[in-house]
């Protein structure tokens, strides 16, 4: 028979067997197809519990869709979850569910393939020619904002300490008490805004995009997929690769491609910038803000 690869198919299977099942694993079938989250994140005592069924039932129903047992039944709902398919909650059921299985070495292989994966899928895919031309804009515009919510906001200050080091006129917004949209109130054509949300997109940071591009604000997107509605909008829109075994989009590539793009916003800048990091590292140390270094 054809191989059950993904939690679609064995739903799909189930709903063309489901009358052969014996009344017993027909309850099961009916639990999992109207609850397939569960599938993956809760044990199989969990699951026959929650149907009234006994766990055996389970391996029963699992064997008779073609598998040889209910690990390998659940395996595609858990592929699914590590996808990202699936609510946060249950993101964190799974996570847990990993640890009580005894799978904690297994998560460290898919944290760490998914960071490596992900910064190589990000950066096969931008054209270095349209991060140049991004660069260039931002460093000809009066003035740069950099606006990330949720997660995306450390991202965003990161992004911005270090952009000031040597340009002064880059903010990171919200500033503390204020909106997206109240920040952005002044800017006009003079202006960049740099634009960071993934799945699920945060409604403020689409409606800032909007209002901005309204004013005539250069807009540089990065979110996690080309229909994305800040891409969609963006004078320059990059695509982040963002998966991971954990609840929420890996913030990896991320980081890795605000720090190429700040590289290149440098690269592209007037040698004033050269003593303006200097003057700031000198003034550092003159008010003892490192520690000197024994040797």
């Amino acid at each position: 028979m054809t191989q059950l690869d993904t939690s679609t198919a064995i739903m799909d299977r189930l709903c063309e067997e489901l009358d052969e099942l014996t009344p017993e694993a027909q309850k099961a079938a009916r639990y999992v197809l109207e609850n397939p989250r569960d599938a993956g994140v809760l044990t199989v005592r969990e699951i026959a519990d929650a149907a009234n069924v006994k766990p055996n039932t389970l391996v029963r129903m699992a064997r008779q869709v073609g598998f040889e047992g209910y690990d390998d039944f659940r395996e595609p709902f858990r592929e699914a979850i590590r996808r990202g398919d699936a609510s946060l909650p249950d993101r964190v059921r799974w996570l847990q569910d990993v640890q009580k299985r005894g799978e904690i070495d297994a998560l460290y292989a898919d944290m760490v393939t998914s960071a490596l994966r992900n910064i190589e899928e990000t950066f096969a895919h931008i054209d270095t020619e349209r991060l140049k031309a991004a660069a260039e804009l931002l460093w000809n515009s009066r003035s740069v904002y950099t606006l990330g919510v949720g997660v995306n906001s450390a991202n965003a200050i990161n992004f911005t300490y270090l952009a000031r080091m040597s340009m002064v006129e880059f903010h990171a917004i919200p500033r503390p008490g204020s909106t997206p949209s109240d920040d952005l109130a002044w800017v006009d054509e003079r202006d960049a805004l740099i634009a960071l949300t993934c799945r699920p997109y945060r409604s403020e940071v689409v409606e800032a995009v909007e209002l901005a591009k309204e004013q005539g604000v250069k807009i540089v997107a990065i979110s996690d997929s080309p229909a994305s509605p800040i891409i969609r909008a963006a004078d320059y829109g990059f695509v982040l690769a963002t998966d991971t075994s954990q609840f929420f989009p890996s913030s990896v590539s991320t980081i890795a491609l605000l720090e190429t793009l700040l590289s290149f916003i440098i690269a592209s800048a007037s040698e004033k910038l050269v003593d303006r990091v200097e003057k700031l590292q000198a003034r550092r140390h003159d008010l003892g803000l490192y520690r000197e270094d024994p040797q």
